[in-house]
């Protein structure tokens, strides 16, 4: 460990004599933007240095904000893979693995069916995910981040205005990481391209992207033997050395995705006018799991080797018009359109030779609905509504009201009644092994959820109750972990869940205390929606300039923790969790220990992860058979440029 210390600090203080002046934003020894905007670095002394609130991203849904490169306890939070905080996530052992869903809240449905294969698509960027830029001068970012063994983690972005009302991006998230246990090698791909463009009247809008991805993972089902790992035996401190289930399966997720959002105002300068708008998106995926040597664990077969491929096809066209006004808010009507095709290359027949579970899935699913937005200084209110016009049960109410008191303290409350279709693998799946292949006709599922939210320089709060009827979920027919004959089933009793999580910052000179605590609860007749009653996570730091003041340091601890419960189980046939109620796992901490620091626009990260691990007892699962990450030490950074 003293080792990479001395080595971070010698890189971070060639960094800080290599750059010259110190960019400041938000974060530790922030600047006031409104009073004194900071501005981004060029390669010319005397050309004007743009401030940093000009190098905007925003999304779909107009959240709009400007490149932060400060060093926080948030950019702690979000160096990983998902670049986002995780909190309410366990991460597998190895990067770019699945992750066990601690924070049910996170649950969430469209109302018209998904593919599916949900355990893999935590790395697989959706259309929500894509953002959209808006700069003065080109911006790069670089992330870069060691992995478990043999590889890297790497997402490079480039983007570029050509002119002030056209923008492009190109980005790039590789992934390659060996693992530590037999056959659980995880190696991806996000390609994405974005584009956005307005008329100089700003009467016409567009932004549209391209997402090639591929996703490839080894699957090795967990290992045979806990006690192999509990043991704590020096002969298998290698973890190789542990016995898996399966040492040549595979699975990939791949797809392609071009989507288009774009409007046209009528009045060139009347601010009440009529707005035409369109989205369209197209989108190939299929996801594919390959096994030569076949496993009981999954049953019997019907060949000697497994190779189930599932494909599916989406294509979706949004029609509406909106009437936006200056005073009284802005209200759209429009019609969507969803076709899909879900499938395979084969049928299968009973012994009569009747088919029992045809080869694909294809339908075409309309809608129509309309949004209205009101908002004033303090009050902002949403209602949104779509109801199926063709023959399927799926609608949804939507709203939401944000009040704000000022700028210290801020109120939301939201309300959600959902009624969606079925994702397709549980109605339709294909497979080499017998017991997995099915075809349902469920119920629609139904939600209700109340939201309510607080945000305070006192404490950050929020509440959800959610209420779940026909609710569906993937069980273990078997009830053993040694054999997994999992199917879909759907539940026919009502399940009331809550959830209350607060977080609040204490800080005292140079230390500050951030905490974090979510409690769950839920009702309901069977265990089926299994959650830890607490989890929660605390970090101690300590932050100040180093190098007269040439660096921003930061240093400190983190540990998560959650309760004990029946976490559900990985299934890397299906490519889904199901509930499982034999083994239990949690209430092992989890501590970490890093050392980060920014020069310029340079961020250095250095961690020491779960250096507790072997003091505290082998017994962190972040799924039964799947153990969580042994103590690694990992490093990287973040490097923003600004020509």
């Amino acid at each position: 460990m003293i080792r990479y210390v001395i080595i971070f600090v010698f890189i971070g203080i060639n960094f800080s004599y290599a750059q010259k002046n110190a960019l400041r934003g938000e974060g530790f020894g922030a600047i006031n933007a409104k009073q004194d905007a900071p501005a981004a670095e060029t390669s010319d002394k005397n050309e004007k240095k743009p401030p940093i609130d000009l190098y905007k991203f925003y999304t779909l849904q107009q959240d709009s904000t400007y490149v932060d490169t400060t060093l926080s306890l948030k950019s702690e939070y979000k160096y990983n893979l998902l670049r986002k905080d995780l909190f309410g996530l366990l991460p597998f052992s190895n990067e770019g693995q699945t992750y066990n869903t601690l924070d049910f809240s996170f649950h969430k449905k469209t109302t018209v069916p998904s593919f599916g294969f949900l355990a893999k698509h935590f790395n697989y960027l959706e259309v929500q995910d894509i953002k959209y830029y808006s700069t003065p001068t080109p911006l790069t970012d670089l992330y870069y981040k060691t992995v478990m063994q043999q590889g890297q983690s790497v997402d490079a972005f480039l983007t570029v205005n050509t002119k002030p009302n056209l923008n492009f991006s190109i980005a790039y998230k590789g992934l390659r990481s060996l693992g530590n246990y037999v056959n659980f090698l995880s190696s991806s791909g996000n390609f994405r391209f974005t584009t956005s463009y307005f008329t100089k009247d700003k009467r016409y809008i567009l932004n549209a992207h391209f997402t090639g991805q591929d996703l490839y993972n080894q699957e090795n089902g967990g290992i045979i033997d806990v006690t192999q790992f509990e043991s704590g035996d020096a002969n298998f401190e290698q973890r190789d050395a542990i016995e898996v289930y399966f040492e040549d399966a595979s699975s990939k997720l791949k797809g392609n995705r071009f989507f288009m959002d774009h409007s046209f105002k009528l009045s060139k300068k009347n601010p009440n006018s009529l707005v035409f708008i369109h989205q369209f998106n197209q989108e190939y995926k299929f996801f594919e799991f390959i096994q030569p040597t076949v496993s009981t664990r999954f049953g019997t077969s019907f060949s000697n080797d497994v190779n189930n491929k599932t494909r599916y096809n989406h294509l979706y066209n949004k029609l509406g018009v909106a009437y936006k006004t200056k005073s009284y808010g802005d209200l759209t009507f429009f019609v969507e359109d969803h076709n899909y095709n879900y499938y395979y290359n084969s049928v299968v027949y009973d012994a009569l030779g009747n088919v029992t579970v045809p080869n694909g899935l294809s339908d075409r699913i309309n809608t129509i609905g309309g949004n209205y937005t009101y908002f004033t200084d303090k009050i902002t209110t949403r209602l949104n509504v779509s109801q199926a016009i063709s023959n399927h049960t799926i609608s949804m109410i939507d709203v939401n009201a944000t009040y704000k008191v000022n700028d210290k303290l801020q109120f939301a409350l939201s309300f959600q009644k959902q009624t969606s279709l079925p994702n397709l693998n549980y109605t339709l799946y294909q497979s080499d092994y017998a017991q997995y292949n099915w075809f349902h006709n469920f119920k629609s599922e139904k939600t209700n959820q109340l939201t309510l939210t607080a945000a305070s320089k006192w404490i950050n709060f929020s509440a959800q109750y959610k209420v779940l009827n026909d609710y569906l979920y993937f069980d273990n027919t078997s009830n053993d972990l040694a054999t997994l004959l999992v199917t879909p089933v759907q539940y026919d009793k009502t399940i009331n869940y809550l959830s209350i999580k607060a977080s609040k910052e204490f800080k005292l000179w140079k230390l500050a205390l951030d905490n974090t605590l979510l409690y769950q609860n839920v009702d309901q007749s069977s265990p089926i929606v299994n959650v830890p009653q607490l989890t929660t996570r605390n970090t101690l730091y300590f932050t100040d300039y180093v190098f007269k003041k040439a660096m921003l340091l930061q240093i400190g601890v983190t540990a998560n923790y959650f309760t004990k419960y029946y976490a559900n189980d990985y299934n890397p046939l299906l490519g889904e969790f199901y509930v499982q109620n034999e083994t239990k796992i949690g209430a092992f901490p989890l501590l970490d220990f890093f050392v980060n620091a920014r020069i310029r626009q340079t961020r250095l990260f250095l961690k020491a992860e779960h250096f507790n691990s072997a003091m505290t007892g082998f017994n962190y699962y972040s799924a039964p058979n799947y153990p969580y990450r042994d103590f690694m030490i990992r490093f990287g950074l973040e490097w923003n440029f600004f020509k």
